[in-house]
Formats: C-alpha cells, sequence, structure tokens
C-alpha cells in the first residue's frame, strides 16, 4: 500500500505512471492534489508548516486506504503527503485511485481526501502578517466526513 510522508515534493506524472502501470484492467485513474494557499481565513498566509507523528500518522493514513478498498473495487491508491515549510503554491498532498470504472475511482479518492483532512494527524502552522498560528479543525471538513458515515468523533463507521 503505497503510503509516503515526506519532506520532498512529488512529481505528478511520475507517480502516476507507477500507479497505473502494473495492471492492465486499470480502466480509470482519479487523482488529486492539495496546495498550499496564500491566503486563508481572512489573513494572507507567506508559509504553512505542517508537522505529524511519524508511525501513527502513516498508520492512519493506511487504515483509511483499507477502508475505500473495502468499500469500492478500486484497483491500488497512492497518498503522499508532505511535511515541514510549504510555501504558497507547493504541493502539499497527492491521493490516486485506481479501479476499472471511474466512479469507484472518483468515490474513493474523495473518501480518502475527507478522512485524511479531518482524522490523519497533521498540525498546521500558518505564518500570516500578524504572526504565527495554529489552523483549527473545520466544521465543513467534519461534514464532509459525515457524508461517508463516518463519525468525526470516533473515526469509526455509523451502524
Amino acid at each position: 500500500m503505497p503510503i509516503r510522508v515526506q519532506t520532498e515534493d512529488f512529481d505528478l506524472s511520475k507517480e502516476v505512471a507507477a500507479l497505473r502501470s502494473d495492471d492492465p484492467r486499470t480502466g480509470a485513474v482519479v487523482t488529486f492534489v492539495g496546495v498550499v494557499r496564500d491566503f486563508n481565513d481572512g489573513s494572507g498566509v507567506a508559509e504553512m508548516e505542517l508537522e505529524h507523528y511519524p508511525g501513527m500518522t502513516e498508520k492512519a493514513l493506511e487504515d483509511i486506504v483499507s477502508q475505500a478498498k473495502a468499500r469500492w473495487e478500486i484497483f491500488n491508491a497512492l497518498v503522499i503527503h508532505r511535511v515541514g515549510p510549504l510555501k504558497p503554491l507547493d504541493q502539499i498532498v497527492l491521493v490516486a485511485v485506481t479501479s476499472a470504472h471511474r466512479g469507484e475511482a472518483f468515490a474513493a479518492c474523495e473518501f480518502i481526501i475527507d478522512y485524511l483532512k479531518t482524522q490523519a494527524p497533521f498540525w498546521k502552522k500558518e505564518q500570516t502578517p500578524n504572526g504565527a498560528r495554529w489552523v483549527d479543525a473545520r466544521a465543513t471538513d467534519d461534514a464532509a466526513l459525515r457524508k461517508w458515515d463516518v463519525d468525526p468523533a470516533n473515526q469509526l463507521p455509523q451502524s
């Protein structure tokens, strides 16, 4: 299961080519790339620093990819998340999913990024004109997770 947390940037084309090269059943590849914005919560952002808990973060990402594979008929998934200092327009995260059909790949990709935004142990600190600030979780991200019948409070599927 390709999960990487790294400081280095990634090459979207190379990552997607590697992901899809080994399965001739692949009929769809869906990707999401998140990038640093220069504006957030009413203020300019000069830099964002991402911190994580090594080991715990990778385990959380592996778990969500396993959940996506259990929910949809996907062949493979890749999650690369960067940590450390990042500037506006820098790539932060890549989620890529392969399947036979686009519907499965789109749903699984969206599920993975929704979970990652709310449950993966990453902490974001932004440098703004008013100084550094930690970024709080957003209610909209929790709402996005609930549409998949996952309770943000305990990370378990609701019965």
